[in-house]
């Protein structure tokens, strides 16, 4: 008969599970249009790490080498990263505020083709770390080095648990405000049909009374 697993040991698996999911970070596939642009864009807190590698295919175009134009910019519209003619390239900054940050990508070259298409390999938080350079200088491996990530990846999450926490109350005060909005907007509109109500009903009670109709 086999033994059930410790609480312990199922909190252990559970956070190993969350922290590999957090550590992860797969490469997204864009295909550029002939003319226009493609963008991504991603919803990242303040003061996260953001790396991010480019690099243009070329298997479907053997014969001709089109080039790339890339721009990415914050939720306030400021330029973080832009490159003209280019067929690779990263791109790292630390993010200042929060909210949607943006990355386009269009073809700026003579060469237009068709079916052009980028690797993007882009990377937040502690995905950007490097897990062998950190051991190396730590000098530290096996389950002290898997220990160290569970306790980056659960830092990581209390810090989104927290941000999730803040845009909630932001986003409760913001429809509190509209419905108060709303109510005082209802309840003005009702006095004015009102006042329009009376008023109506006592210039017909005066234009009734001088043509002595009642």
């Amino acid at each position: 008969m086999a033994a059930a697993a410790s609480p312990a040991l199922t909190l252990f698996l559970t956070a190993a599970v969350i922290a590999a999911a957090c550590l992860c970070a797969e490469a997204v596939w864009l295909d550029l249009p002939q003319s226009g642009t493609k963008c991504v864009s991603e919803e990242i807190q303040s003061n996260v790490v953001v790396l991010a590698d480019y690099a243009l295919m070329y298997e479907t175009h053997p014969s001709s080498h089109p080039t790339i134009a890339v721009k990415v910019t914050s939720p306030y519209g400021n330029t973080l990263h832009h490159s003209e003619s280019a067929t690779v390239g990263q791109f790292a900054f630390t993010t200042s505020e929060a909210g949607n940050y943006l990355g386009c990508f269009w073809i700026d070259s003579a060469e237009k083709g068709s079916g052009i298409s980028i690797n993007l390999d882009w990377k937040i938080g502690i995905a950007t770390k490097d897990w062998d350079a950190i051991a190396k200088k730590e000098k530290i491996e096996g389950v002290e080095l898997e220990l160290r990530k569970l306790e980056v990846a659960v830092q990581s999450i209390h810090q989104n648990m927290i941000y999730l926490k803040a845009r909630e109350a932001e986003m409760r005060t913001v429809s509190e405000k509209t419905n108060t909005r709303v109510a005082w907007f209802s309840i003005l509109s009702l006095s004015v049909c009102i006042v329009v109500s009376v008023l109506q009903l006592w210039h017909l009670q005066g234009y009734f009374q001088k043509k002595k109709l009642i």
